[in-house]
């Protein structure tokens, strides 16, 4: 069995030797820049280890995890434009380091990159590892556009945003541990409660980092917290909190939202004060935890030695044990 830490050195070995098109350097230099600057290369290491759980040989899912992570970073660089992000891991992100022209083409190449790291798989594997694929990378576009719907919606319900977060995070984790499966050779029964293994643990882990963006130890989360609140994101805590409120509270939420002109750390204390009031934080984790407790119910179903999941579940516990 490989370790967490042996897959992302694979993984960092198998990013490093990509190649490509050399016609125009400038073309590919944004690519090389935002593959190098890490990441803790989740979703290729889960669909290794899925990979793993059913077979010794890892080497046919290998490339197509490659073309998970290559699509992952590609979806960053353009929600780096739309979000206006400066920095990505603490680096200039593509349209700041070059431009935004450049950042549309270069990001616009990674997903055929993507497409041909799949291609790369074995033909009995094919058409399914690439179904699965393309299925998740369409639906990774209709959460964004969600997200985007979201920014100037008054309300949105909680089953809308679990929905928009299904596809935007959890959907790529999923297929991941999904595709992982079919490469080790997983029967589809398998293979689709691995799929709901990474389904679930991507929607527990989304609610938690919603919370930790406003309850969070700055120390530990690596940023300073209430940047959801000060920017107007639809977050879980924010949507439970309209739903819970009486009409009074809605209307100094929305009031807050509203404001143009405002100090930063008042705006984030009034809001946090209604959270509390409400008692949304226990309400949030508890829902987050029932998403994570159903994630590992399905783990525990996928007919693989106990001791072969030893890697996947600690991986699992790492990504959502930030919180605890």
């Amino acid at each position: 069995m490989y370790t967490q830490s042996e897959l992302k050195q694979l993984v960092d070995k198998a990013i490093g030797n990509l190649t490509y098109n050399g016609e125009a350097a400038r073309l590919i230099d944004p690519v090389r820049y935002v593959l190098s600057i890490g990441g803790k290369r989740i979703r290729p290491v889960l669909a290794l280890m899925a990979c793993n759980l059913f077979s010794d040989t890892i080497d046919d899912a290998v490339m197509p995890a490659v073309g998970i992570e290559v699509f992952h970073n590609f979806t960053l660089v353009h929600d780096d434009i739309m979000d206006q992000a400066p920095v990505r891991r603490n680096y200039p992100t593509v349209h700041t380091k070059w431009n935004l022209n450049q950042a549309v083409l270069s990001g616009d190449v990674m997903a055929f990159i993507a497409n041909d790291c799949f291609l790369q798989a074995p033909p009995a594997q094919l058409v399914e590892m690439f179904r699965t694929f393309n299925r998740t990378a369409i639906e990774v576009c209709v959460g964004q556009q969600l997200d985007i719907d979201f920014e100037t919606a008054k309300i949105i319900s909680q089953a809308e945003y679990i929905r928009m977060i299904e596809l935007k995070t959890a959907v790529l984790l999923a297929a991941a541990a999904k595709i992982g499966g079919i490469a080790g050779g997983a029967a589809a029964k398998d293979a689709q409660l691995l799929y709901e293994f990474g389904r679930n643990l991507g929607l527990g882990f989304q609610i938690q980092d919603d919370i930790l963006d406003t309850f969070g130890d700055t120390k530990v989360f690596g940023k300073a917290t209430g940047g959801d609140i000060v920017s107007n994101k639809k977050t879980f805590l924010l949507v439970k909190a309209m739903e819970l409120a009486p009409a009074k509270t809605r209307k100094k939420l929305q009031e807050l939202a509203d404001l143009k002109e405002f100090d930063p750390e008042e705006k984030v204390k009034a809001v946090m004060n209604v959270y509390e009031q409400l008692k949304v934080k226990s309400v949030t984790e508890s829902i987050a935890n029932d998403y994570i407790n159903i994630a590992f119910g399905k783990l525990d179903k996928v007919s693989a030695n106990r001791k072969r999941k030893g890697e996947i579940t600690g991986l699992a516990e790492s990504l959502i044990g930030r919180v605890k």
